[in-house]
């Protein structure tokens, strides 16, 4: 076994170099100014001269805790300036007091910290009153102010660098606090980004692929050279419009201008065609659609919600090539009390032991996605023998601003 490492101890807490060196040299100048007889209040002494050194010898250590125990050397530096009044008197023990009381204010707890300065002033008022009041001379204002100047002037230094550096720190934290929270608006909107991708390039490419994947399993049910050549045709153009839509995206994400994308976006003005080409892709599976276009004129929708609804629509045409039994797909666009209103009706099949081509799955999600993020009402399930997609969505410019 190794043996552990010696700790300091905790309650002793090794010193800084700069209060070692400070607590040297207070004491050195203290030492020398005795010895060249320099007192600070040789006119009312009690004790020797010699005793002038031990409020000094006392003070001086505490500089190597000033940082670690402001408690403690503040209350020994009170006790050894008080002696000091009653020697003759050293002014190096005055000016290490002046730094203990700057250092309790600057390291100690925020409540040393809040109460010393208000307490070192009202002491030089008291001081300055008292001794004003007992001399009767206006040499005595000299008492109040020496008081001060060795108590309130360091306290109150002590309090204006402190509170500076709080502010500092203040300010430093409310930067970090400020760079995390963007931080997290970037991340929440790269996230944002990328799910609004998917939405799109799914309900762009899912369409052409369930045309696909149904008319190549057709050619490759039927034997019949005239029902491959139509199936191969209809997977051909799902193919090349697929791609098309696929390099519109990509366009997009390569920073595509304004106009380039206004004239790309799809709009329900293109609902006859959608329908018309789910009609040719749905004729394997016995699928007949119909279109139902209520909205009054008027102005144009937003175009997000132009978008959201033109998705929907296509979705759901989607979704019922999937699974849908053979009749007649029915869509209803209404628009009323400023608000759009899209419903899918598709015959529902008598039983679903699975998907007829491949999905994911994710078609309702991303349906009701679009709706909730415009503010609007998405509900999909079955009513009677249909299965119904219904969304409701803002009409007004300010309604999908809010």
């Amino acid at each position: 076994m190794t043996e552990a490492a010696p700790t300091a101890n905790p309650r002793f807490p090794r010193p800084h170099r700069d209060d070692v060196l400070l607590a040297v040299i207070s004491v050195l100048a203290g030492v020398l100014l005795w010895s060249l007889g320099v007192y600070s209040t040789n006119n009312r002494h009690f004790f020797p001269a010699w005793a002038a050194l031990v409020p000094l010898l006392a003070i001086g250590p505490m500089e190597l805790l000033r940082r670690t125990a402001p408690n403690l050397t503040l209350a020994v530096g009170t006790a050894a300036v008080i002696a000091d009044q009653f020697t003759v008197g050293n002014l190096g023990t005055v000016i290490v007091f002046t730094d203990l009381m700057y250092a309790a204010v600057v390291y100690g707890k925020p409540p040393m910290a809040r109460r010393l300065p208000i307490t070192t002033g009202l002491v030089t008022v008291v001081v300055t009153v008292v001794s004003v009041a007992w001399f009767r001379t206006p040499q005595a204002l000299m008492i109040g102010v020496i008081t001060g100047i060795v108590s309130f002037g360091p306290a109150l230094t002590g309090a204006t660098l402190r509170n500076q550096r709080e502010a500092a720190e203040s300010a430093r934290l409310h930067a970090e606090q400020t760079a995390l929270l963007a931080e997290m608006d970037r991340t929440q909107a790269v996230a944002s980004e990328r799910a609004r991708m998917a939405r799109e390039l799914h309900d762009m490419v899912a369409n052409h692929l369930s045309a696909i994947a149904i008319h190549s399993t057709a050619a490759l049910s039927i034997d019949s050279p005239a029902t491959s050549r139509e199936a191969l045709g209809v997977i051909r153009e799902n193919s090349v419009q697929g791609l098309a839509e696929m390099r519109r995206l990509i366009g997009l994400l390569r920073a595509a201008g304004a106009e380039q994308e206004a004239a790309a976006t799809p709009s329900l003005d293109g609902l006859d065609a959608l329908l018309e080409q789910a009609r040719t892709n749905g004729t394997a599976s016995g699928l007949d659609f119909s279109l139902y276009d209520g909205r009054p004129p008027g102005p144009r929708l937003p175009a997000p919600v132009e978008l959201a609804a033109y998705r929907i629509v296509q979705e759901s045409l989607t979704n019922a090539l999937k699974h849908a039994a053979p009749g007649t797909v029915r869509v209803r666009v209404s628009r009323a009390e400023g608000l759009l209103t899209v419903e899918v009706d598709s015959p529902c099949a008598g039983q679903q032991p699975g998907p007829r081509a491949p999905g994911s799955g994710a078609g309702l999600i991303g349906m009701r996605e679009r709706t909730e993020l415009l503010g609007g009402e998405f509900t999909a399930g079955r009513a009677g023998p249909v299965w119904q997609v219904r969304a409701v969505l803002p009409a007004e410019e300010k309604a999908v601003a809010g």
